[in-house]
């Protein structure tokens, strides 16, 4: 009975430091990133991961061997799902919502992108649940002169608001966000 229970030990032991050891590695090539918005009214802050082109086709159709395929799903970032903390009642892509914490999801598309908030949040960045979808909203894209080699989450101020773009690539996905 003893000798069982210490092999179990020894195996549950091995599987935590595995994890960690995964955990590390996958932050190593997709660092872990915060992007904060805390002006006119507006409080936003979203944790995500950066992962890198690395002279990879990131956005384009699946056939053509693309890392993020258009109209599929994405996780809009890497490793854990994006999380957005919103601080109180805004406008985000045209539509309300209440302040709380949400995961972010895109799909990508040639001319224009959806943005998703789901209500689901702490999963792996792969197990996405449309039925947990609190929010779709179609988003415009814009074509950026420079090569974003990470992933990189930041925001435009606008006179009415602000902007949160999603920049890789050369493609920036505009979500415009103001005071409800």
């Amino acid at each position: 009975m003893k000798k069982t229970l210490l092999i179990f030990l020894i195996v549950i032991a091995l599987l935590v430091i595995g994890f960690f050891i995964f955990k590390k590695y996958t932050k190593s090539s997709s660092p872990a990133a915060v992007a904060e918005f805390h002006q006119n009214g507006i409080d936003i802050e979203v944790n995500y991961s950066r992962p890198s082109k690395k002279k990879r086709f990131i956005f384009g159709r699946e056939q053509d061997k693309a890392l993020v395929p258009y109209d599929k799903v994405w996780r809009t970032g890497a490793n854990e799902a994006t999380i957005i903390k919103i601080g109180e009642n805004i406008v985000f892509a045209g539509k309300p919502v209440k302040p709380g914490t949400y995961s972010v999801w895109t799909i990508p598309g040639q001319s224009g992108w959806k943005v998703i908030l789901n209500k689901e949040t702490g999963q792996w960045g792969t197990n996405y649940n449309d039925g947990q979808d609190f929010l779709k909203a179609d988003v415009p894209i814009r074509i950026n002169r420079r090569v974003e080699e990470l992933f990189k989450i930041y925001f435009e101020e606008q006179p009415s608001g602000v902007n949160m773009i999603l920049s890789w690539d050369q493609t920036e996905a505009i979500i415009p966000i103001k005071l409800q």
